[in-house]
């Protein structure tokens, strides 16, 4: 990797870093949201002062992508080991990478490797004041702004919800019957990945 990939890594870390504290784990009540759209907005107005050298990681051999999406779901997950599975889980489901923009029957696009759904680029874009393409733009190539929002999208769910596997499903689909199955698979994907002892 060259140097500027670095410093925007770096920078990008610093900022998701920040925003962690948008949603964060709560106590035996599951999570709180802290300010979260505020601290979203200025995140990722933040995010987009970087620019888009991150997506020269579209560029690198597979390994190394891989290796920077890993990176930031960690990263994403802010040292919490039930939600890095979680990530992980999403990501094994979805099957995306950095670049990505898989076509829906329902004219939708799923971007970047944890397939976050374009259905959350207007509302994205309106938080932070932002063009639409521009977010779309990140989601699909920049590897942290992907697993930054797909955890916001699923702890948001989660808060909703209140019931892990509902916050699954909601990832996916607002629709129940595609919820149960998505959630299913993810279950699948985390038994593969991490055996039977899952957390």
């Amino acid at each position: 990797m060259n140097g500027q990939v670095l410093v925007v890594t770096d920078a990008t870390t610093a900022a998701i870093a920040w925003l962690a504290t948008a949603v964060r784990p709560g106590a035996a009540r599951g999570y709180r949201t802290g300010g979260g759209v505020r601290k979203m907005r200025t995140c990722l107005l933040l995010l987009s002062a970087l620019g888009t050298a991150n997506s020269a990681l579209a560029g690198l051999p597979n390994a190394a992508r891989e290796a920077d999406v890993a990176v930031c779901i960690r990263q994403a997950a802010k040292g919490h080991k039930w939600l890095e599975r979680t990530l992980w889980g999403l990501r094994d489901q979805e099957g995306g990478w950095i670049g990505a923009a898989v076509a829906n029957t329902n004219g939708t696009h799923d971007l970047g490797p944890l397939q976050v759904n374009s259905w959350w680029v207007p509302k994205i874009a309106a938080l932070v004041k932002r063009p639409e393409a521009h977010v779309r733009y990140w989601l699909q190539n920049d590897a942290c702004f992907n697993a930054e929002a797909a955890r916001w999208i699923f702890l948001s769910g989660l808060a909703v919800t209140g019931d892990y596997w509902k916050a699954i499903g909601a990832y996916h689909s607002p629709t129940a019957w595609r919820q149960a199955r998505y959630a299913k698979g993810v279950a699948l994907h985390l038994r593969k990945r991490y055996g039977d002892a899952v957390w």
